[in-house]
């Protein structure tokens, strides 16, 4: 399976194969860390699409910020997601099937919606943080009144809830998760040390 170039869509080869990892892959969570913001996105929410098909319920789509949003429903790595996610960055709302997407932000002021579901109803999230390295809000520590103490609180209060739950950032760790590294992307030269789940390429697409 050939790497990946600059703009260049994923073929669906090689889509098809990258989210068959991630139905194989049993983690409740998964950390797709690579550099390649876009390429992962695509992935992750086609993972997600292909999920909501099998278990049908509720799924959340959590951006860092309505700019990354933007610019992921622009410049995700398939037409297929780009179209999806450009149909959901509005209403921030959409019915897939038997199946409804959610979008809020790293921000509480935006979770009212989705803090609103049944917990049983919630069948996965995909996460999406930006590659710059902030915390989800400032926090004056002398502030006795500060709310926020956890700077994983927009993962954290999802993990609780959801079956399965991915993850997109590169750098950072998150506590219980699984690294899924995939091939096809080129490596960093500080991620070349990094181990993580290959993707099988003797993958049987038909099944």
């Amino acid at each position: 399976m050939g790497k990946i170039n600059g703009s260049a869509d994923l073929t669906k080869e090689t889509l098809y194969k990258a989210v068959k990892a991630l139905v194989e892959n049993d983690s409740e969570s998964v950390h797709l860390h690579q550099q390649k913001l876009f390429t992962l996105f695509s992935i992750g929410l086609q993972y997600l699409l292909f999920r909501s098909t099998k278990e049908p319920g509720a799924y959340i789509v959590r951006i860092e910020d309505a700019p990354l949003a933007e610019k992921l429903a622009k410049r995700a790595k398939d037409l297929s997601s780009r179209k999806f996610f450009q149909a959901l960055v509005m209403p921030r709302k959409l019915r897939y099937g038997r199946s409804t997407f959610h979008l809020d932000f790293f921000h509480m002021g935006t979770w009212g919606r989705t803090c609103e579901l049944p917990k049983a109803k919630i069948k996965g999230a995909l996460i999406v943080k930006n590659t710059i390295i902030k915390p989800m809000m400032e926090i004056d520590p002398d502030d006795e009144d500060t709310l926020v103490q956890d700077p994983l609180l927009f993962f954290n209060t999802i993990r609780e809830v959801s079956p399965k739950t991915i993850i997109i950032g590169h750098g950072g760790e998150f506590p219980s998760t699984e690294k899924i590294h995939f091939d096809f992307i080129p490596d960093s030269d500080e991620e070349k040390a990094l181990q993580g789940v290959k993707i099988n390429t003797s993958i049987n697409l038909k099944d």
